[in-house]
């Protein structure tokens, strides 16, 4: 039997990864002006990778003898991800880029110290794969508001 703190962080990343696609294809699109055009590009790259973290966690759910949580579970938390009022606000969606990565990277350093502590060395290295994406798009997205603060 799966531990359950281990199962609960999983379905939390889970969900997590699938409002981060949402949000981050949502971006993609209403972003407006030229100076968007590489945020866009970055954010549709992710898209695809943080879709395949919803998969990877899935299965590993799935391995377990859970379920990955369906819709009717969903509970939205990226509050600093919607799409700005104003379709050049591009700060705006950096910035709630590097809140949605710094709350990925606390959950899959939770999830690495408790699949730690139960024994599963399989879900602590996705853990750890996982957080290293994470790192490397907050290292991408705090070079783009540096970018944008020096205008």
């Amino acid at each position: 039997m799966a531990d359950q703190e281990v199962v609960r962080l999983l379905k939390k990343a889970y969900q997590d990864e699938i409002e981060t696609v949402m949000n981050y294809q949502t971006n993609a699109i209403v972003l407006d002006g030229v100076r968007a055009e590489e945020i866009k590009e970055s954010l549709q790259t992710d898209v695809q990778e943080e879709l395949m973290h919803s998969q990877q966690l899935g299965e590993r759910l799935k391995q377990l003898d859970e379920a990955p949580p369906g819709s009717v579970e969903f509970e939205a938390n990226q509050h600093s991800l919607q799409p700005p009022e104003d379709s050049t606000d591009v700060l705006s969606v950096i910035e709630g880029v590097l809140e949605a990565e710094e709350d990925a990277i606390a959950t899959y350093r939770a999830l690495i110290d408790a699949a730690e502590e139960a024994d599963d060395p399989v879900t602590e290295d996705l853990a750890v794969t996982l957080l290293a994406d994470e790192e490397a798009h907050r290292s991408e997205f705090r070079g783009f508001r540096k970018e944008y603060k020096q205008d």
